[in-house]
């Protein structure tokens, strides 16, 4: 029996959960690849988003910002100012995790102001706080006082 693409998330979901990050990024790339497979830019790259979370749990930077590819321009150009939004806020988690912090910093800002767009005011201040810890880390004091 075939396991199909939205199978597949929920077992990455699942996965997740249950903090079995390993099982939960494999099962997000199974799907990601799926959705690919049916021609479901969409959903693939939720799929994408959903891996670079997974990957980023398991300690995994630069494979869960190599995972975001892309995914901000699906959301993009389907209108998904949320998701876009959301796909921001991931590069901006991975990066700095990855030590980018400037780069970070950059992401968290469009991921905000994208929130903003899209009426989400409770995610836009949980990025907008992000940005500003990681500012004060920086030694940026004036720059957090957005």
């Amino acid at each position: 029996m075939t396991t199909t693409p939205q199978q597949l998330a929920d077992q990455g979901k699942q996965a997740f959960i249950s903090k079995k990050f390993d099982q939960a990024a494999s099962s997000f790339t199974e799907a990601a690849s799926a959705y690919e497979a049916l021609d479901d830019a969409l959903n693939a790259a939720e799929m994408k988003n959903n891996l670079s979370v997974a990957l980023l749990q398991a300690g995994k930077a630069q494979a869960a910002y190599d995972a975001l590819a892309g995914t901000d321009e699906v959301f993009a150009q389907a209108g998904d100012v949320k998701r876009q939004a959301m796909a921001f806020g991931n590069q901006a988690a991975a990066l700095e995790a990855l030590k980018k912090n400037d780069l970070a910093i950059e992401a968290y800002e469009r991921s905000a102001a994208l929130f903003a767009e899209a009426g989400e005011g409770e995610m836009r201040s949980t990025v907008l706080q992000s940005a500003a810890m990681l500012k004060l880390k920086r030694g940026k004091m004036v720059d957090s006082a957005l």
